[in-house]
């Protein structure tokens, strides 16, 4: 598996990024740019935005990995250990979270597109900050425009 594999890479000829840099870069703020060359191994041209998302999902990939393999408890146990803060999520939540990062990290990589596991960690770890910080799902009694406020 090569690293640019998905549909909406370009491929470029080294001559094109010193013909018409300008363009090459925007391509590459947008998707990796493969960059062929004569004298060498093709190179991939990307934003460092790009890059990290990348490193991201597979700092998680062996996060998983390595929950995957402990076979000491039930999944939402092993997901603790290895993510703390599920702990502030209700027992059916840790649940849910457990099973919807797999399932996101999975589409990842079948996708290649990391925002999809990188976003649904960080909604649950979201999730969990602001129920640990006493936020709760109470209902919010809310003033409408038209309404007088009185003062306080």
């Amino acid at each position: 598996m090569t690293l640019v594999n998905d549909p909406t890479s370009t491929t470029r000829r080294s001559s094109d990024l010193s013909k018409r840099p300008a363009e090459v870069f925007a391509e590459a703020e947008d998707h990796p740019v493969r960059v062929t060359r004569r004298d060498g191994e093709p190179l991939v041209l990307m934003s460092q935005r790009e890059a990290d998302a990348r490193a991201r999902l597979l700092e998680l990939a062996a996060q998983l990995i390595t929950v995957s393999i402990d076979d000491e408890g039930p999944l939402v146990r092993r997901m603790a250990r290895m993510f703390p803060w599920i702990l502030a999520l209700s027992p059916n939540d840790q649940e849910t979270c457990a099973q919807d990062l797999v399932d996101a990290a999975r589409a990842s990589f079948a996708t290649h597109q990391p925002h999809l596991a990188l976003a649904e960690l960080t909604s649950w770890q979201e999730t969990a900050a602001a129920l640990a910080a006493g936020l709760s799902g109470h209902s919010v009694d809310w003033i409408l425009l038209d309404e007088p406020v009185e003062r306080p």
